[in-house]
């Protein structure tokens, strides 16, 4: 594990080398840390304090040409860092280092994915008391940013922010000043993911002292959140993946059709963040396994209190090693509900699926159906392909199973994935779209009376022999 330390600097001649000290001093374990400076155009010294710096392999030195403002210099050092956690520091004496640990720890528990740090939760070392109004404008910006965010922050203008990488990657900070505050929070809120606020200590500093924030900072993160508040994030799998965590009728369609199928010692392959595996809780053994870290935090935060969980990560095709650990779980069922599609050699995987099963153990398979569909939805979602129905019935033959039932599903979207995959050329179905799947549902359900001749997916049920 590695932290990035992400510091914009500018005119801090006097406060540079000792927070650098305070930062270096701070023990995190076995956590690496890397501390990226940015010097953002100083004229003061600072630069030349920096060059200093150039040896130490623990210290990256990054100079701007010119004066930029404080989101231009945090937007280069996020980019510039290769830390699995990155941390904003700003290189004034304000924040110290020593509340790392605190930052920290909600992401390293599994728990977060972004933590703030508020200076108004108070801590037992206190705060710097210092400008009424300041605290007040702090406040309403705050107020006005939780209204139109849905979050429930004390402190948006906070510093101290800590992300995983797979959620700063998503930011694309575009502020060149301290309207990188609330573009952050902004982004973050849209992204949805799990966002945590910890108390931190404050030692505010005076304008004598060098204090650069005024009343019209506090207008450009006015506009900035009024900008950013409806933002769209950046089009990816996990963005379905978590729309789709919120059509529980769907979700729950979906289970019923394989449930009373299965055993009760169940292998999820590509558990996601567990829209399925909620659904396994009442088996006697389940093990939810993904290969993206945020997933697996995710699934460890929200199922690790149930102790016939165990959250896994297995690649497929399987190692030996992997292989004889699965063998030793005893597992009567796989579930592999749209991932056979995202594995390159999806043959051997259905025959490693076959191997760690026990005799007369059961396979749910669903993969998205009909090639003729194959577009740009497909390939940003990093499908290898879609399946034809006896193609499947052949592949799930051949690995050694004996297929009891194969039918499509989903006749409904077969012309809205066409028409935005093929025709449109999109790379996300339209949030619309997706929630109009509830409206849908007598339509999916009427499905199950007849044997649909298309659909939008394949489902397969299929058996291990007993031998």
């Amino acid at each position: 594990m590695k932290l990035s330390i992400v510091m914009p600097a500018y005119n801090e001649r006097s406060t540079i080398r000792q927070i650098v000290s305070r930062v270096q001093a701070v023990d995190l374990g076995s956590i690496e840390k890397e501390i990226v400076i940015v010097d953002d155009g100083s004229t003061d010294g600072t630069r030349e304090i920096l060059e200093g710096y150039r040896g130490d392999p623990d210290i990256r030195v990054l100079l701007q040409p010119e004066n930029g403002g404080k989101g231009s210099a945090v937007s280069r050092g996020i980019r510039e860092s290769t830390g699995d956690i990155v941390l904003i520091q700003d290189t004034d004496l304000e924040y110290d280092p020593a509340d790392y640990p605190i930052l920290l720890r909600p992401i390293l528990d599994g728990v977060a994915d972004v933590v703030y740090g508020s200076r108004f939760l108070g801590t037992d070392r206190g705060k710097r008391v210092l400008y009424y109004w300041h605290s007040v404008g702090n406040k309403l910006l705050t107020f006005i940013s939780n209204a139109l965010t849905g979050l429930n922050l004390t402190d948006m203008e906070t510093c101290y922010k800590a992300f995983t990488r797979a959620v700063v990657n998503r930011l694309d900070i575009q502020s060149p000043d301290f309207g990188i505050e609330p573009e952050i929070t902004c982004k973050v809120s849209r992204l949805r993911v799990r966002v945590w606020e910890v108390p931190i200590s404050y030692a505010g500093r005076t304008y004598e002292e060098g204090k650069k924030i005024g009343l019209k900072d506090a207008f450009i993160a006015l506009w900035t959140t009024l900008k950013y508040s409806r933002w769209d994030p950046p089009e990816t799998g996990e963005v379905t993946l978590r729309r789709m965590a919120r059509l529980h009728v769907y979700n729950h369609w979906l289970h019923e059709s394989f449930a009373d199928f299965l055993g009760e010692r169940v292998l999820e392959v590509g558990a996601g963040i567990g829209n399925q595996t909620q659904y396994f809780l009442d088996r006697e053994r389940v093990i939810a396994s993904d290969i993206e870290p945020d997933y697996l935090r995710e699934l460890t935060s929200n199922f690790e209190r149930h102790t016939n969980v165990r959250i896994a990560s297995f690649r497929f095709p399987l190692s030996d090693e992997d292989r004889a650990d699965l063998a030793s779980e005893r597992i009567d069922s796989i579930v592999c509900l749209n991932v056979l599609e995202h594995i390159e050699d999806h043959e051997n995987t259905l025959r490693d699926f076959h191997a760690v099963l026990q005799p007369g153990g059961r396979l749910a398979l669903l993969v998205p159906a009909m090639q003729a569909l194959y577009g740009t939805l497909d390939v940003n979602l990093d499908h290898f392909r879609r399946y034809e129905r006896e193609e499947l019935r052949q592949m799930a033959t051949t690995a050694g199973f004996t297929v009891e039932k194969i039918r499509f599903m989903n006749q409904p979207g077969v012309f809205a994935w066409w028409l935005n995959s093929r025709v449109l050329k999109r790379k996300i179905l339209p949030t619309g779209q997706l929630n109009a799947v509830r409206w849908v549902m007598p339509i999916l359900r009427s499905e199950e009376k007849r044997d649909p001749s298309f659909g939008m997916s394949l489902l397969v049920l299929a058996r291990k022999n007993r031998q």
